[in-house]
């Protein structure tokens, strides 16, 4: 008899942020600033608990939900790219790209710990965020966290990230 691996997956209409982004690329030039309606889908993997679940869906949702709330109708900007300077004060955030300035009210963007805000990165982020929320709230570090994160209706960008 084989051995039974488990998982769930959420993926619904509530699981949206919308944000604005830019994104440079290996050749050195810089898209221009726009935005995406993100649709992101979960899994998570594990053992089943004393209640014979993976998680309980409804941690799970509340969980992702409060994190894409903070990201819901902001600028989202990487703080890890070489050629990107991010600066900050109390009021503004200024990104620059070479000969490319972009000044933005502080309490509408993110500082991500990403090198760029493509949606392999985003969902990276997003899975490190589930599975630390996650473990904070059910005591127990997933097996393993899927993210997908889709910018355009079919562009989809994944991560797996495997639980310590």
């Amino acid at each position: 008899m084989g051995t039974a691996r488990y998982h769930v997956r959420v993926e619904k209409d509530s699981l949206v942020f919308s944000a604005g982004h830019f994104v440079t690329l290996a050749d050195g030039t810089c898209e221009r600033l726009h935005g995406h309606n993100y649709r992101v889908a979960a899994e998570v993997h594990g053992p089943l608990d004393d209640n014979h679940c993976v998680v309980d869906f409804v941690a799970l949702i509340e969980s992702l939900r409060a994190i894409l709330a903070e990201l819901d109708h902001r600028m989202l900007l990487p703080t890890e790219h070489p050629r990107i300077r991010v600066t900050v004060d109390e009021k503004e955030v200024t990104a620059g790209f070479e000969d490319r300035r972009w000044v933005f009210p502080r309490g509408d963007c993110v500082l991500l710990p990403v090198a760029n805000t493509t949606a392999e990165l985003l969902a990276g982020y997003l899975a490190s965020r589930l599975a630390a929320t996650l473990e904070a709230r059910t005591g127990t570090r997933p097996a393993l966290v899927r993210i997908e994160v889709d910018e355009c209706e079919g562009q989809v960008g994944a991560c797996e990230l495997r639980g310590g």
